[in-house]
């Protein structure tokens, strides 16, 4: 003998599939809005993980080349190709690159926090007209 499993439906899930609401061009607007914030979030996440081991990267060099003597002469990598430069040079051209990539994630962190803020206002106003019949959760 088959077993049929079923969910039970409580009171409000069968009201709220009793009560079909119709889906409008201005909320299918927000929707897709939603999925491309959402899509847009999920990318500068990526790229500021990148920026964030950068910076942890060039951290890790400055603190290493504090060890170093004044007079050192010590390899910096300039796009592909290494140079040997002055200890003091060095540190001055980390110093430049760890400024430029800290804004750089300031940046992505102010573009993030406004994604956020769209993305939590579209989903007071679609939760608000859909309820239970919308899932925003990412």
């Amino acid at each position: 003998m088959m077993s049929m499993n079923r969910r039970m439906l409580s009171k409000e899930d069968e009201e709220a599939v009793g009560d079909e609401i119709e889906v409008r061009r201005e909320d299918q607007d927000k929707i897709n809005k939603f999925s491309r914030l959402h899509s847009h979030e999920t990318l500068i996440e990526e790229e500021l993980k990148v920026k964030n081991k950068e910076k942890e990267e060039l951290d890790d060099i400055t603190t290493e080349l504090e060890l170093a003597d004044e007079d050192d002469i010590v390899p910096y990598k300039v796009g592909d190709a290494f140079f040997h430069i002055p200890l003091s040079q060095a540190q001055e051209m980390l110093g430049v690159s760890t400024a430029k990539i800290e804004g750089e994630i300031e940046e992505l962190e102010d573009k993030l926090g406004s994604i956020r803020e769209e993305m939590t206002q579209l989903k007071v106003e679609l939760y608000a007209r859909f309820g239970r019949t919308i899932n925003l959760e990412v």
